[in-house]
């Protein structure tokens, strides 16, 4: 379109009851009453926000809904229980940045019958040594340093089999080296997991938000994972969506063995998830509680770190599907960008013509476009909050969008070239489904 007609298009929309429009384009003049263009525009435009204002609403109340379904993990935790000796297994792959905290808070903890496992996983950082340092001569910790790794296991994998192996508890966890605990959290989940029945319990834990790259992303990464993982769906009794996250998962000591421990998932990069499966297709009850800030996680220490820390959960995540990881970073950018952009163009469309003398069409697209600007700020608080960020931060929502979208274009790109994925100081080389 040539220069001349964009300035006529301009002065249209603003001047809508002038005439027509015209100019030229490629030889031949183009003759069409500005406000038919309006009406078409503001027609469109507000279709799109019945769309944004549903779609929001259908988010808002699947999250009420997954809310009240009780995913705390404080609701059994003044209950009387049998103190059995719970075993705490810890892999550690050079977290010397992180290890004394999560050391420190699994001291603190007030179940009586504790084993603490680390496995310091072929280290080369100061991890063994701040471990000694930290748990001085304390008979519940052990530990093991592991120098070796076979090919046909993931690292993590053989590290958390190492430790099950000398564990004797009735209850094994098995925890991140960066998470932090706090006092009452493995009571909080002895006691939920014995209440509810639960063959493996796991804990949706307290993200760090101090970086700007968590900032930005970290909660809309999180949102998509339990959107492809609802909560209330994991646990339902009937054809429940089995998901477990690796930072904490708590098992029932006879059902991890009947299901082979780490031997059943000894080459998934997201053993979690693995682990879910094979209970649930065993016939044991997987649960997913919110950790109700009784664990945090501080997952990575930079930001390539966490693009491709993400990138690994989202490949895995997809089950290593290219075209599913493209629909979802098309569905962010929607959801992010796209809906956002045209609901506000909606709204100055539909005050246009508000003025304009077209009051029905104007009120009803200056409404709608309000209306779905407002459910989607209101559900975005919830879910800020949800993951332990302030409200203020939505504003960061479609940045988020855009990062999460790069992070599962570029997980699509690196299956489909075959590039490997390093996790655990290896590489792994994926192929996609």
């Amino acid at each position: 379109m040539p220069k001349s007609t964009v300035p006529l298009m301009l002065s249209a929309l603003s001047n809508p009851r002038q005439p027509v429009i015209a100019s030229r384009w490629r030889g031949v003049f183009l003759y069409t009453p500005p406000m038919v263009v309006l009406m078409i525009l503001c027609w469109i435009t507000l279709a799109i926000a019945v769309v944004s204002l549903g779609v929001w609403a259908v988010v808002g109340w699947r999250l009420r809904r997954a809310m009240r379904s009780g995913l705390s993990i404080r609701e059994h935790l003044d209950e009387d229980v049998t103190e059995e000796m719970v075993s705490i297994v810890v892999p550690a792959h050079n977290e010397a940045r992180i290890i004394e905290r999560c050391a420190r808070g699994l001291l603190n903890q007030d179940w009586p019958r504790l084993e603490i496992i680390f496995v310091a996983d072929r280290c080369t950082d100061e991890t063994v040594e701040i471990l000694r340092r930290t748990v001085a001569d304390d008979p519940r910790v052990t530990i093991i340093e592991n120098d070796a790794c076979p090919d046909t296991w993931a690292g993590k994998c053989h590290a958390a089999r190492v430790g099950a192996a000398g564990a004797s508890g009735a209850y094994l966890v098995f925890m991140d080296a960066d998470t932090l605990s706090a006092p009452n959290l493995v009571r909080a989940a002895v006691t939920s997991a014995k209440a509810r029945g639960s063959s493996l319990l796991s804990l949706l834990t307290k993200l760090t938000a101090d970086a700007i790259y968590e900032r930005r992303t970290q909660t809309v990464a999180s949102m998509l994972l339990l959107t492809l993982y609802p909560p209330d769906r994991v646990n339902r009794e009937d054809s429940p969506r089995p998901f477990a996250n690796g930072q904490f998962m708590l098992f029932d000591r006879k059902w991890y063995e009947k299901i082979g421990g780490h031997e059943a998932v000894r080459d998934d990069l997201l053993e979690d998830i693995a682990f879910s499966r094979c209970v649930s297709a065993a016939g044991g009850r997987v649960h997913l509680l919110d950790s109700d800030g009784l664990l945090e996680c501080s997952m990575y220490s930079s930001s390539d770190a966490f693009r491709r820390g993400w990138q690994r959960i989202f490949i895995e995540a997809c089950r290593r599907k290219p075209g599913r990881m493209r629909q979802w970073a098309f569905r962010m950018r929607v959801l992010g960008l796209l809906f956002p952009g045209l609901v506000i163009t909606a709204l100055v469309l539909g005050a246009i013509a508000w003025a304009q003398g077209e009051t029905a069409v104007g009120v009803a697209t200056v409404a709608l476009a309000v209306g779905a600007l407002l459910v989607q700020a209101a559900v975005l608080v919830v879910i800020y909050r949800l993951f332990h960020q302030s409200s203020r931060s939505i504003w960061r929502f479609p940045m988020g969008c855009q990062d999460v979208a790069t992070i599962l274009r570029g997980g699509a790109s690196v299956l489909e070239r075959r590039e490997p994925v390093t996790w655990g100081g290896r590489e792994y080389v994926l192929e996609p489904r």
